[in-house]
């Protein structure tokens, strides 16, 4: 059976998007809640976080906690596979609030049997991963990733493919982002963003 793993950094680690403190929690945890439809649609889903005020969007969505041991989106994505035992696994990153369960069965399907696929942002960053076997993942996050994990699936003498999904490719990193994607992105995601227009005009 696949699990699905989502590393969340919690609002800290969306500091680009200038916004309040408050306004950037709530938009962090509703593209989360977004994420977690689309991925409890396809397989038990792990969050791996150190944001407490999850705890109830998780319950909410059916996912299970996972401790963030610190050390960036690498290690917390090490820490959640270390709790699965075999089988495929899909690493989706929270900040993609237009995905759908069908992206994630398409990226499942491309992981087949021995292989690794990969989605990429139009920076060379990864937003999404398919992973055959738990061991095939290594802590290759950060700029240029996506190069990255095609020369560590190659070293392993895996097929690597690299998919073009976008909606697992446009992720949110600014405003502008949120402005572009605003009509495609989940219910959530939508509702945040009217509430903030309201409190913007009040």
């Amino acid at each position: 059976m696949p699990t699905v793993v989502v590393p969340f950094a919690g609002p800290d680690g969306k500091t680009r998007l200038q916004l309040s403190a408050s306004a950037r929690r709530d938009l962090s945890h509703a593209m989360l809640g977004d994420v977690l439809a689309a991925c409890v649609g396809v397989a038990p889903t792990r969050v791996v976080t150190p944001d407490r005020d999850v705890v109830a969007l998780l319950r909410e969505a059916g996912a299970e906690a996972v401790a963030d041991p610190g050390g960036g989106q690498g290690a917390a994505v090490e820490a959640a596979l270390a709790t699965v035992v075999s089988g495929p696994v899909l690493v989706v990153n929270a900040d993609l609030p237009c995905v759908g369960s069908h992206d994630l069965w398409s990226l499942l399907a491309a992981t087949g049997e021995g292989g690794l696929a990969m989605v990429q942002a139009a920076d060379g960053t990864t937003n999404a991963l398919g992973l055959y076997e738990p061991t095939a993942f290594a802590q290759l996050y950060g700029p240029g990733s996506a190069a990255r994990f095609r020369e560590h699936a190659a070293g392993l003498g895996l097929e690597a493919v690299s998919l073009v999904i976008p909606n697992l490719a446009d992720d949110v990193d600014s405003l502008h982002d949120l402005r572009r994607l605003e009509h495609r992105c989940g219910p959530r995601t939508r509702a945040c963003l009217a509430e903030l227009a309201e409190g913007a005009r009040s």
